[in-house]
């Protein structure tokens, strides 16, 4: 039998067949089950996801109730490390929260469970959306569009959240793959600018009172947000993003960080309060019912991908 460091997504897919066995019991003797509580943290892109229909699921197929902590995944992850925060599960985006648990022995893997890419959110009230309809329609590149005077971006701080740091690394990428010397900086100012890091960006996005951030596109399409796609080799979506661009990186906070693809990963935690249920939710995830939930709110699949180690 493979060692819990070596289970790979076809070892854990094999042993979901007693998971989904749940599902076909008599509705009665669902009813009459009650549902075992399971503590999962997670990025705060998932968060509408565990609130609705994978809570829907794993209650009725499970019988698992989930209870959600979701917020920056830099933040939760900090939470778990410091012992303020003790769930069964942290569902992270992006690998470097996820590898900060691994190399504390918080858990022996990750399973890559979705992925997504970065696109440029606009507000629907900005004066400058006539402009974006001309990107949206080919008339004009997205970097020229951007660049226009006045225009005001918000965006979080990317010391604690990969969205934010996904948003610095896409321009400092379109930087390099227009030849656009300087851009970056132009548009976002130095990398924790105080002018542009502002609490609740979707709200002010809707509002009016910011023209121009970035979000994952499944989050984008969900609040029906207009946006703007951006190339592959900027996007994040590419798994070769940080070897193909050893010239890219940041340095935060005493912090090192190169880019990271956009991908889902989730742990189950070698102190998880309820070790049995946090696996038996890690094995339905990867079923091909739990995905089909993932691709029916525009999240990709993550086949294929590797697991995460320490």
């Amino acid at each position: 039998m493979p060692s819990p460091r070596s289970l790979t997504r076809r070892h854990l897919l094999r042993n979901t067949s007693a998971l989904l066995l749940a599902s076909t019991l008599p509705g009665r003797l669902l009813a009459e089950t009650p549902l075992k509580p399971l503590e999962v943290a997670s990025a705060g892109a998932l968060r509408s996801l565990l609130e609705g229909p994978l809570a829907t699921a794993a209650a009725a197929q499970l019988q698992l109730q989930l209870h959600e902590h979701a917020g920056g995944a830099d933040a939760v992850a900090q939470q778990i490390l410091s012992q303020s925060l003790h769930p069964d599960l942290f569902l992270s985006v992006t690998a470097t929260p996820m590898q900060s648990l691994l190399h504390a022995g918080l858990a022996s893997q990750a399973l890559p469970i979705a992925r997504s890419e970065l696109v440029l959110t606009y507000s629907a009230k900005s004066r400058f959306a006539p402009l974006f309809a001309q990107v949206a329609s080919g008339k004009l590149p997205w970097w020229k569009a951007v660049q226009q005077p006045g225009l005001k971006i918000g965006r979080g701080n990317p010391a604690a959240d990969p969205g934010a740091r996904c948003f610095l690394f896409a321009m400092m990428l379109a930087e390099k793959h227009y030849n656009l010397p300087g851009f970056a900086e132009r548009l976002l100012g130095p990398a924790q600018n105080p002018a542009q890091l502002l609490p609740n960006v979707p709200a002010l996005l809707q509002s009016g009172e910011i023209d121009l951030s970035a979000s994952y596109k499944m989050s984008a399409i969900a609040s029906a947000t207009p946006f703007l796609p951006l190339a592959p080799e900027i996007n994040l979506s590419q798994t070769s993003v940080a070897t193909a661009n050893p010239d890219i990186a940041l340095d935060l906070d005493g912090r090192h960080f190169r880019p990271d693809p956009i991908v889902f990963y989730a742990a189950a935690l070698s102190s998880a309060p309820s070790p049995a249920a946090a696996q038996s939710f890690l094995h339905w995830l990867l079923t091909p019912e739990t995905q089909s939930i993932f691709s029916s709110h525009s999240f990709e699949s993550a086949s294929g991908l590797p697991v995460l180690t320490a």
